[in-house]
């Protein structure tokens, strides 16, 4: 019963671009028409097995069969599949690539609901499963300059990754409003490169906390690599019990960890966010986000790469905010940035494949890749984006137009907006 059912879904997922399926047994489909733009890809299933998983749960399956071995790419690569699937039925067109039956989904639903307790013990281990496979990794797929693991920011004349992820920097510290000898607090710090770049370009000094052991060391060694230790310290520490310290500041960032919160403690972060902003401060929440309204995550990303993760909607998020009374003075969709961004890491990975089997193996260059490519197409054809949430606890805090954040003004030495005159 698989292979029709597989067959009827695939007929309905692929119009354009070419897709090919050898079975195990040896017969072979294709589906869909050669369209500009649009991948061929030629698979191979090598037991009987892969068509049942696909149907039962089409990415879960899909990936797990890619990442065993047992579902081959002949023709094309694993960006070129996702990309295929994607772009056939994208988000903003009402599409989806497939729903997981209604068993799937229900355990789906109770496994999520089960991870997004996300107490002190489990966020830690949760960031740990990520973010202490080892620095070596890291180093093959990010720019050299920045250690960037969040949504690079893509001007005009922009094209590497390493001045992508300069200009996120500079993008952010502009709407930061900063000044010298201010506090900063860098929640989910990660190597130390936003910490590093306000220190050294505007003068203040900052406290970056993480939860990961691997990140913090890294992170102390670069700061002081920078020359910039006597501005920046770098405590292994949650964010929870840093607002329980008493601890205020004029200025707090978040970069790309919010999606580690869990919903459950959204409100506990904003919460402690506004206990430590001080009442003329500013804080910025970058995170990745639902164009459409709350979800759960996939059973694939929870499995595999972000245990206990979440991403929110726009809407749950500015509804926890609100509770404490933090205004969004300007929230930014970033649209297309993180696909441009992934695709520059998924291409870095493709270049270092010998280099990062040695450190880990094959499976793991497979699943690797394979959440590579799935969240570089869900920001081209899903329905996720990246937010710039600005907060302010006083509405007198900043300028009351935001000419502050356009052009050369605020900017830094090495942001290719000012350097262009933006």
């Amino acid at each position: 019963m698989s292979k029709p059912l597989l067959d009827r879904f695939l007929s309905r997922a692929v119009k354009l671009g070419h897709l090919g399926i050898v079975f195990a047994d040896g017969s072979a489909s294709t589906y869909g028409t050669s369209a500009p733009g649009f991948p061929e890809i030629v698979l191979r299933f090598t037991d009987a097995r892969v068509p049942r998983d696909i149907v039962l749960d089409p990415r879960l399956g899909a990936a797990e069969a890619f990442i065993d071995g047992r579902l081959l790419i002949e023709e094309g690569d694993v960006m070129g599949l996702v990309s295929l699937l994607r772009a056939n039925n994208p988000w903003d067109r009402g599409g989806d690539i497939g729903k997981p039956s209604r068993l799937k989904r229900w355990i789906n639903r109770a496994s999520f609901a089960a991870e997004q307790i996300n107490n002190r013990v489990g966020s830690k281990q949760n960031v740990a499963h990520h973010y202490d496979i080892g620095n070596p990794l890291y180093a093959l797929m990010l720019d050299a300059e920045h250690w960037q693991y969040s949504c690079a920011y893509w001007p005009e004349g922009v094209t590497t990754l390493a001045e992508a992820q300069g200009a996120k920097l500079a993008h952010i510290a502009k709407k930061l409003a900063l000044k010298p000898g201010q506090e900063v607090l860098d929640i989910g710090c990660g190597w130390g490169g936003m910490a590093i770049h306000l220190a050294k370009h505007h003068d203040v000094r900052v406290t970056g906390i993480t939860l990961s052991e691997e990140q913090a060391a890294l992170a102390r060694d670069r700061v002081r690599a920078a020359g910039v230790a006597d501005k920046v310290t770098i405590p292994l520490e949650d964010y929870r019990d840093t607002a329980a310290s008493g601890r205020r500041f004029d200025r707090i960032v978040s970069v790309g960890m919010f999606e580690h919160v869990g919903r459950a403690q959204f409100e506990t972060f904003f919460a402690d966010c506004a206990r430590m902003l001080a009442d003329d401060g500013v804080m910025l929440l970058h995170t990745i986000g639902r164009f459409g309204g709350p979800g759960t995550t996939d059973a694939f990303t929870r499995k595999y790469v972000f245990p206990g993760g979440y991403i929110p909607a726009l809407s749950e998020t500015l509804a926890a905010s609100e509770k404490v009374r933090l205004i969004a003075a300007d929230v930014e969709t970033l649209r297309l940035h993180y696909a441009k961004t992934i695709r520059a890491w998924y291409a870095n990975c493709i270049a270092n494949r010998e280099a990062i089997i040695a450190l880990h193996d094959e499976r793991f260059f497979r699943m690797w890749t394979f959440y590579l490519a799935g969240a570089a197409t869900v920001f081209e054809n899903g329905g996720m984006c990246n937010y710039q949430i600005q907060y302010i606890r006083s509405r007198h805090a900043l300028p009351i137009t935001r000419d502050y954040l356009i052009g050369s003004s605020g900017g830094s030495p090495d942001d290719p907006g000012r350097l262009r005159g933006r």
